[in-house]
């Protein structure tokens, strides 16, 4: 069965990473309880600069930042507007989504959803 994505990359100081992975846990739990399949957040581990373009290069990453690549897996794009509508009204994410709350800048994350091609 063909899936959804949403796929983020995310630039977090070094200095702030327990408070992003906590930030991130509550997250998980908010998204995975109004139906996501998979909520996975990950932190550069073998991630260079590249020549042209990189993850490190796509965040602007700056000295002492590292780059956290994570997903949220749906059924499909309608499942995912079906269970973001729900989270983004769920009182628990309501303080972490003040820009200056965020334990990471905000603005140069970016993120999209993707229909899966392959699943194996």
């Amino acid at each position: 069965m063909a899936k959804y994505v949403d796929g983020f990359v995310i630039p977090v100081p070094k200095k702030k990473l327990a408070a992003y992975r906590r930030m991130s846990v509550i997250s998980g739990k908010v998204w995975r309880e109004h139906g996501a399949l998979e909520y996975t957040e990950c932190v550069a581990d073998d991630v260079k600069p590249g020549k042209y373009t990189s993850f490190p290069q796509s965040v602007k990453l700056k000295r002492g930042e590292t780059v956290v690549f994570s997903w949220i897996v749906y059924k499909s794009r309608k499942h995912r507007d079906r269970v973001n509508a729900k989270v983004m009204k769920d009182p628990r994410l309501a303080k972490m989504m003040d820009l200056k709350a965020m334990p990471f800048d905000g603005r140069r994350m970016f993120w999209g959803g993707f229909k899966s091609i392959v699943d194996l």
